[in-house]
């Protein structure tokens, strides 16, 4: 039952599907709730694929019936109206926002800046803020916070805008209660996500794959998700001669069976914000690889601890550390069993503290 006199909040989102930040703003939507505050999502695609709670506006439906210049003003009228009938609280915007004309509009027009907090969810910021200093700035100062999901997304929001609202509040992450040992060889790691290789640079985990130990020992390298770069990924895995040793899984929105088998799992990013698929990893008891890219991992990942972080774009090194975490079996088991307690700063008992104490 929702409390009398609950705070409403309203969160915006691009979508609920397929990607890290349309999963964490699904469990955002789920913590508030769960918290009793009256809850709205509003949706901005139509794709709503993870769990969320309250009230949902999906925008998209609409968008996919008239995409026109007319049916982008519908939508923006359809969304003022319900943002004044619901009188929110405050409203959390996770969606990139590009073009300044159209935030401009949205940012001072159709919310109330006073009660927005606007989210930044990568370390690629003009993804979420206008580039142009001066721009940024006019669409966003005024807001009430800007939250980047990481402390490192946080300092340089600060540092390239001035601004003086910045906050950081971490994704969270349910943590597995059942941590039963599935009967698997754990003969293979796994990297999942989403196969675009300008941001993910999987085609640097196939190579340092092929240049470790683990195809000699039967460790194989399972690859899970979709995206656009899927047939460049399988024709270097020809290239290498790795057919038999790596694997291609399709995507799956619940891979938490595949993930709690794995040996371990990788991230070799370019760029992230505050990586979803480290925390799910963790969370479920498997170590993680992972290059030190800008940001997240390192503050995730203590080296030697739950896992091994490594320089980015560093072939040997990333090889060496995927060979060391399979050879070295003290370290291995030592890294497993403080994977689940390494992330308990991440719960959503702690997180959802965060955000009440910017809610309330």
């Amino acid at each position: 039952m929702l409390k009398a006199n609950n705070k409403k909040i309203c969160i915006v989102v691009s979508s609920l599907g397929k990607g890290g930040a349309e999963r964490s703003s699904g469990l955002l939507s789920q913590m508030l709730y769960d918290a009793g505050y009256d809850v709205h999502v509003v949706s901005v695609l139509n794709d709503i694929e993870f769990p969320y709670k309250g009230k949902l506006l999906n925008l998209g439906e609409l968008k996919d019936q008239n995409d026109s210049s007319f049916g982008r003003w519908q939508r923006l009228r359809i969304l003022k109206k319900y943002l004044k009938t619901h009188n929110f609280d405050y409203i959390i915007d996770n969606r990139t926002r590009i073009g300044f004309i159209k935030e401009f509009i949205i940012s001072q027009f159709i919310f109330n800046p006073k009660k927005t907090i606007y989210c930044i969810r990568s370390f690629k910021t003009e993804k979420y803020i206008n580039p142009n200093r001066v721009l940024g700035r006019l669409l966003y100062s005024n807001s009430y916070k800007i939250v980047g999901v990481s402390k490192a997304i946080a300092e340089k929001v600060k540092a390239d805008y001035s601004f003086k609202n910045v906050i950081s509040i971490y994704n969270s992450i349910p943590l597995e209660t059942n941590n039963t040992k599935l009967e698997t060889k754990n003969d293979y790691i796994l990297f999942f996500g989403r196969l675009d290789d300008e941001v993910k640079n999987i085609s640097l985990l196939i190579e340092a794959y092929s240049k470790s130990e683990l195809p000699k020992h039967q460790v194989n390298l399972k690859i899970l998700g979709e995206g656009n770069d899927l047939e460049k990924l399988k024709n270097q895995v020809e290239t290498l001669k790795l057919e038999s040793n790596v694997e291609f899984l399709g995507y799956n929105p619940n891979p938490s069976e595949i993930v709690k088998s794995a040996l371990f799992t990788v991230l070799t990013s370019r760029y992230e914000g505050f990586p979803r698929s480290i925390l799910e990893s963790l969370a479920l008891g498997t170590p993680v690889v992972s290059v030190d890219c800008n940001s997240g991992p390192n503050e995730i990942i203590q080296n030697n601890f739950n896992g091994l972080l490594v320089e980015n774009h560093n072939l040997e090194a990333l090889a060496e550390a995927m060979t060391n975490l399979f050879t070295d079996k003290d370290l291995y088991l030592h890294c497993k069993q403080n994977s689940q307690l390494s992330i308990a700063q991440f719960s959503e008992a702690e997180i959802i503290k965060q955000w009440q104490s910017i809610l309330n």
